[in-house]
């Protein structure tokens, strides 16, 4: 997977994440829909972190003359417990 890939695959979660939380604000009437949406955009924000994470690892391999193809997308509890 190259760079652009996985930002034009961020750009994509971004678009979706954005149309959920504009929705959001419509939902309060229909709670089934709106914890939908809530599921969703956590499972958003997880996938967003992870792809962050591959894109930081691609880019920190290719500085150090490393192959950036080497870079490995990690698992959700490991991207989620990062301190920030």
């Amino acid at each position: 997977m190259s760079d652009e890939s996985i930002a034009a695959h961020i750009e994509g979660l971004v678009a979706e994440e954005h149309k959920l939380r504009r929705r959001e604000e419509s939902d309060n009437k229909d709670a089934e829909q709106l914890e939908e949406d809530q599921e969703r955009l956590q499972a958003l924000e997880i996938e967003l972190d992870r792809c962050w994470d591959l894109l930081r690892q691609r880019r920190a391999l290719r500085d150090a003359g490393a192959d950036p193809d080497e870079a490995q997308v990690r698992e959700a509890d490991t991207v989620e417990r990062y301190l920030q």
